[in-house]
C-alpha cells in the first residue's frame, strides 16, 4: 500500500508540474522600416529608419549581437553604423527602440532602376548568440536623369567669376574711350 501512495503522489507532482510550466517558446523581436521603398539620384545616400520591439510575453531579454545584410544588390553600398553605434544592446520584455538603421549609397554611375535587398539583426538570448531575428526587405529605385543642385561653394565661385568679368571689361571699355 505504501509504494501505491508513493506513486500516486509522484505521479500527481509530475502531474501538476507539467500542468504549471510555462511551454516553451522562443523569444523574439519585431523589425520595421519606415519607409523600406525608397528613390534617389546617382550620388545619393538613403537613410532607412526603423523601429524594433520586443513583445511583452517574451520569457527575458533578447540580445541584439550583429547585422547582415543578406542580399544587397549591386552595385549599392551599404552602412550599418546606424545599427552598430545607435541601436540597444538589449531589449526586455516589452521595450522597444526606434532610430536609423542602416544607409544605402547610389554610385555616380547607377543604370536607373529598381534594387532589392535585405537586411538582419542577429542574437538571441545570451551576448554571444548569432541567430536571426528579424529580417526586413527594402528598395532602392535609381532615379534617371534628375539634376543636382549646385552646392553653395559653387554658387559664390560662380558669382565672383562673373563679377570679375564684369570688373574686367568695364576696364576694357574705359580704356577704349
Amino acid at each position: 500500500m505504501f509504494k501505491k501512495t508513493t506513486f500516486s503522489i509522484s505521479m500527481l507532482v509530475l502531474g501538476a508540474a507539467l500542468l504549471l510550466a510555462r511551454p516553451a517558446s522562443a523569444d523574439s523581436i519585431t523589425l520595421n522600416l519606415t519607409n523600406p521603398v525608397q528613390a534617389g539620384a546617382a550620388g545619393a545616400t538613403l537613410s532607412f529608419d526603423a523601429t524594433v520591439a520586443a513583445p511583452g510575453n517574451n520569457g527575458g531579454t533578447i540580445y541584439l549581437n550583429g547585422d547582415n545584410f543578406t542580399s544587397l544588390a549591386s552595385p549599392l553600398t551599404s552602412n550599418d553604423d546606424g545599427f552598430l553605434l545607435g541601436f540597444p544592446l538589449s531589449l526586455d520584455p516589452g521595450e522597444s527602440f526606434s532610430g536609423l538603421l542602416f544607409t544605402i549609397t547610389l554610385p555616380p554611375s547607377i543604370n536607373p532602376g529598381q534594387y532589392l535587398g535585405s537586411f538582419a539583426i542577429l542574437g538571441g538570448t545570451n551576448g554571444d548568440a548569432q541567430d536571426e531575428l528579424a529580417q526586413v526587405n527594402f528598395t532602392v529605385n535609381a532615379l534617371e536623369g534628375t539634376s543636382a543642385v549646385p552646392e553653395p561653394e559653387s554658387l559664390v565661385l560662380l558669382a565672383t567669376g562673373l563679377a570679375g568679368m564684369m570688373l574686367r571689361m568695364n576696364r576694357w571699355s574705359a580704356i577704349g574711350e
